[in-house]
């Protein structure tokens, strides 16, 4: 039986449209979604919708509209986004749900039983763009929307001043106890950029947190609670075994509890390493096993703002360069972990010089001499040299070292150390120039070519996690059949049973066609 993988992203705040981020964190979730399913992982991928919150509130009231009217327009675009960039969830888990709800109040339930929760007044700085409390301490002065010095919270968002009846959980007792979380399980947060923030800021003291709301009523209800809703980060974190069907023991959550990984952005680290942590200690749920909190995606090296007008929509990039492409490079590009920069221009530029040019050119010309001179048909029989079996070991050292670095959320370096691969072919076949053995060799000619045939092999497989749909039919038209995962690189007899089946190959199709620049696509 394989063993179970449980990934996760953050589920958006559906009160807008959505973003570059939102588009990276989902394709990023769904490269280590397959990357485990092809190593034999037993994967369960959940991602999905935040719909409660003030923010929802205000945004449908200032549209005249009912909170859940908004949120079901809003969530639809981003169950498109999924479908258009086939993002290979296994659970889209909204909070609205019923099954949700119930989840929530039981955590609720239990946090209480705990003798967690009391209710007292809360009084102090709220940001609903955030939906955080923040202390004075942490706020800073900045120019707010009329030109104004103001308070700010510390991602820049405005706070206003909050007073009402509210529930609190005893967040201060958890201090030690997520400190000995940290130091006895290292990776618990990653990068390291990140634990050391969050290490300080609960070495700094930890204040009790409050955790419902009586000024609206969107929201998951607080049990036995007239007038109270639950603040949405204590909902909105409970999706994560919601959807794998807590309070009740069914079978998906004896399977995939502890999660593996909640991929995260960087952004939302506080809650997810501090309050979240503490909430399930104090529900006697096991922790997950690690929290990974991923940078920015700026445009042209600056956060995108829709007052500045350089908000770009995700799936106008998808459509306009190819969804494989789009992924590609915003795997390649950016170091997981730190914040990252795109424009069209490097888009076009990386998958051109990469993509096209090098490997789909490379597939290209290799399986077109095969068609034309060899009829399609493979030769098992061939008296390989020194220089194949050093190609052949390149490539199979280019792919290991890839799964070791994906393995390690290390995307750009695995995909670095698959085009290192990739020019290694690109050397051989220039320097054994094949059609002109053609002429003067035809039986070395024939070497070269199945020596460089194997190769496409294992080298769309290593690219499969990333472009699923340009990886596939590449290995359709190599003959390849149901057997994609990684445990196929092992198999050593694959080359002669398909040369022996009588597989011919069919005239090629690039799987990477050349793109051309666009302007300005999907700003407004």
């Amino acid at each position: 039986m394989s063993e179970p993988y449980y990934i996760t992203t953050a589920i958006s705040y559906p009160n807008g449209k959505p973003h570059i981020g939102h588009a990276y964190e989902a394709i990023a979730a769904d490269v280590i979604a397959r990357f485990q399913r092809m190593s034999g992982r037993d994967v369960r991928f959940q991602t999905g919708t935040d719909e409660h919150g003030l923010k929802v509130y205000q945004k449908a009231r200032d549209l005249g509209r009912e909170p859940r009217d908004l949120a079901d327009e809003m969530t639809a675009h981003f169950v498109a986004m999924g479908e258009r960039l086939n993002i290979s969830h296994d659970r889209f888990q909204r909070t609205v749900d019923p099954d949700h709800h119930r989840a929530s109040q039981e955590i609720w339930r239990r946090m209480q039983a705990n003798g967690d929760l009391y209710l007292d007044r809360y009084e102090g700085w709220y940001s609903v763009r955030d939906e955080a409390y923040y202390d004075e301490s942490e706020l800073i002065e900045g120019e707010g929307a009329d030109g104004r010095t103001e308070k700010l919270s510390p991602q820049g968002t405005p706070v206003e001043w909050t007073a009402e009846e509210s529930w609190f959980f005893r967040l201060s007792n958890y201090a030690d106890k997520l400190l000995a979380l940290y130091r006895d399980n290292p990776d618990f947060i990653a990068p390291e950029r990140s634990r050391n923030e969050i290490v300080r800021f609960v070495e700094g003291g930890l204040k009790d947190l409050s955790v419902s709301r009586t000024s609206f009523d969107w929201g998951v209800k607080v049990p036995e609670s007239d007038g109270h809703v639950m603040y949405v980060w204590v909902d909105a974190l409970t999706n994560y075994i919601s959807g794998l069907g807590f309070p009740d023991d069914s079978e998906e959550w004896r399977k995939y509890w502890p999660c593996d990984l909640h991929l995260i952005g960087k952004d939302i680290t506080r809650f997810h390493a501090v309050y979240w942590p503490a909430f399930l200690m104090s529900a006697g749920i096991e922790l997950p096993r690690q929290v990974f909190a991923h940078g920015f995606v700026l445009n042209r090296g600056r956060k995108e703002s829709k007052s500045e007008g350089n908000v770009t929509d995700p799936l106008a990039l998808a459509d306009t360069y190819g969804v494989d492409p789009f992924r590609y490079f915003l795997m390649r590009e950016i170091a997981f972990g730190q914040d990252g920069s795109y424009s069209d221009e490097a888009i076009v530029t990386r998958a051109n010089a990469e993509l096209a040019n090098s490997f789909g050119n490379f597939a290209q010309r290799v399986l077109s001499m095969i068609f034309k001179n060899m009829d399609g048909k493979l030769l098992v029989d061939y008296q390989q040299t020194d220089d194949d079996r050093a190609l052949t070991a390149a490539v199979a050292n280019g792919v290991a070292e890839l799964r070791r670095n994906f393995d390690d959320l290390a995307f750009s370096d695995g995909l670095e150390a698959w085009m290192r691969a990739v020019f290694a072919c690109n050397q051989y076949i220039d320097e054994q120039a094949p059609w002109i053995l053609k002429k003067t060799d035809p039986e070395r000619m024939q070497a070269v070519l199945m020596t460089c045939f194997r190769q496409l092999r294992p080298l769309a497989l290593a690219l499969r996690p990333v472009t699923p749909v340009a990886a596939d039919k590449l290995l359709d038209q190599l003959g390849m059949g149901e057997a994609r995962d990684f445990a196929a690189l092992d198999d050593a007899t694959w080359f002669e049973y398909l040369a022996g089946s009588g597989f011919a190959l069919d005239k090629p199709e690039g799987v990477f066609p050349r793109l051309e620049l666009a302007t300005a696509v999907g700003e407004g």
